[in-house]
């Protein structure tokens, strides 16, 4: 149920996003702070929270290689 309501939610925490990301919350903090261009992110006061959206969008930024489905 709880997966289920975080598909939907309009920002995610950072073990959230981690999880969707398959990567470790460490690795996810390198991502957002020490990388550029980072991951985008929504700060809530001391609160850093993630749009399931743009971490879709940064992901195909990220893609590198292969064809694209192209055959020779």
């Amino acid at each position: 149920m709880q997966r289920e309501s975080a598909q939907n939610a309009l920002l995610v925490d950072g073990q959230e996003a981690a999880r969707l990301l398959a990567v470790s919350r460490r690795k996810l903090w390198a991502l957002t702070f020490e990388e550029t261009p980072g991951l985008p992110y929504v700060r809530c006061g001391r609160l850093v929270r993630y749009s399931p959206d743009d971490l879709r969008r940064w992901i195909d930024t990220q893609r590198k290689g292969g064809e694209g489905g192209k055959s020779s």
